[in-house]
């Protein structure tokens, strides 16, 4: 694949609509093949080993569904972009589950085909040069702590972000460091010189969200005393980083898509276009296609932005690192607040290697700094762990106080093995509980059991794909 054109396998029955998206993509370079049907799709990407796909779903032969199972994602180098009919979401869904990259709901314009098609060989290009950087494993990498085979995948991608100007969309669960990652990825940008400015869509009022975006003029509404630059205008050259982006009022969506895609956006209260040159990071903790498919996250916005995921670990995939990261916080926060511990007592780390984290770093960090607070000795002992870590093997699954098992923290689980309770079970019965008690509100049974609603939306999903016909796992 050269720097600018690639090969590309168009797979459309229809000879007219083809003609048509070769038109679109006339004047790029790109050495295009075209396939009408699923067997001339098998035969044309074995002879011509292409860097994209475009693949229409129905065939006069087959599915194109039937394509992606022999070469999806994970079974080649090619990136696979699906057109489906207007519609049929679910099946363009059912499709990036298989391996591919994004997809095109018909009828689309030829700018909608480039900006996708940009997009996908921008994530295929990164691809290729995260595998070629060097294996070297490192103790952390600017800002983060970890040596975990999870956590060397994430540095290597934010490096490779580094000679890109390509939009980054970090997911991760709340407190596994999202703005942390923004920031590596700006310092290690050729942009670095100039200002990141973050903004969190979620922390601002809709009312306020403008104009924290955009800038105002004076009286422009009430309180506008003075004129604002905004944060587009500060971020000018640099970085803008939209932490939770899923957040966004709607309509603001559509005023930042239109900014995107010319460069220019004007102030609260003026006509002047304003021009801006800004690399994009966005972050959330939710699923950003199921945002999109919900109605909430706007489809050509989600393009526009989701170009390089940086998907960050929960600190329970990573539990090796859990003490690293926790002797780093140790040794910091013992100097700040001139205490002497000089580490953690065996019982201490096997209860906090034990513990799910549901906070995650963040959580881990200010766990590490209550402790120094109170207590003052050599060692960090079980005794002065917070009240909600305690001894045992939590992916064992134990049953609740009411079944005879005594829950406070620390006490002794002395079970049998009929009490014993698959954890899935009990994570099942809890998350379900917790949305039944917040009347089906999904975001607010993950606020109440202190996890990201993406999680609980991920765990649903798989739990209704995987049930039989008796309804259980």
């Amino acid at each position: 694949m050269s720097d600018s054109a690639i090969r590309l396998l168009m797979v459309e029955d229809s000879p007219s609509l083809a003609e048509v998206y070769r038109a679109y993509l006339e004047g790029t370079g790109h050495e295009i093949h075209i396939a009408a049907n699923l067997k001339e799709a098998f035969d044309a990407y074995n002879a011509n080993r292409p860097d994209v796909v475009l693949l229409d779903i129905q065939l006069p032969d087959g599915s194109g569904m039937d394509f992606l199972e022999r070469y999806g994602e994970a079974k080649n180098d090619a990136a696979i972009i699906v057109m489906t009919a207007h519609g049929t979401n679910e099946i363009a869904l059912e499709a990036i589950k298989k391996g591919a990259s994004d997809f095109l709901t018909k009828p689309f314009d030829a700018s909608r085909l480039q900006v996708t098609l940009e997009n996908v060989v921008a994530k295929l290009r990164l691809g290729k040069k995260v595998s070629e950087l060097s294996d070297l494993e490192r103790d952390g990498f600017s800002g983060f702590i970890g040596r975990s085979t999870a956590m060397q995948a994430v540095y290597k991608k934010i490096e490779s972000l580094a000679t890109s100007d390509a939009t980054a969309f970090i997911v991760g669960e709340s407190g596994t460091g999202k703005e942390l990652a923004a920031e590596a990825i700006h310092n290690s940008s050729r942009r670095h010189s100039r200002e990141l400015v973050a903004i969190n869509c979620a922390a601002i009022p809709t009312e306020r969200m403008e104009s924290e975006l955009f800038g105002h003029v004076k009286g422009s509404f009430t309180g506008a005393g003075s004129d604002r630059i905004g944060a587009v205008g500060a971020a000018k050259g640099g970085t803008l980083f939209l932490d939770e982006i899923c957040e966004l009022d709607l309509n603001l969506q559509k005023k930042l898509l239109r900014f995107i895609q010319t460069g220019t956006y004007r102030k609260v209260g003026c006509n002047k276009l304003q021009i801006a040159n800004v690399r994009f990071i966005c972050a959330t903790n939710r699923e950003p296609l199921e945002e999109m498919k919900e109605g909430r996250f706007r489809e050509d916005l989600f393009y526009r932005l989701y170009v390089v995921p940086v998907t960050l670990p929960p600190l329970r995939e990573h539990r090796e690192d859990i003490m690293q990261i926790a002797d780093s916080f140790l040794a910091q926060f013992c100097t700040e607040e001139n205490k002497s511990f000089s580490g953690f007592a065996l019982e201490a780390k096997k209860a906090m290697e034990q513990y799910l984290w549901p906070g995650n770093v963040r959580q881990l960090q200010n766990a590490v700094h209550q402790m120094v607070i109170l207590y003052d000795d050599n060692l960090i002992e079980h005794s002065m762990l917070p009240d909600y870590v305690f001894p045992g093997d939590l992916e064992a699954g134990f049953l609740p106080a009411e079944n005879g098992v005594n829950d406070q923290p620390g006490a002794p689980r002395n079970l049998t093995h009929s009490a014993v309770v698959p954890l899935w079970k009990i994570e099942k019965d809890t998350i379900e509980s917790a949305i039944s008690a917040c009347e089906g509100n999904v975001n607010k049974a993950a606020g109440l059991l202190e996890v990201a609603p993406s999680t609980l939306y991920r765990k649903l999903r798989f739990w209704k794909e995987n049930q039989d016909s008796t309804g259980t796992k």
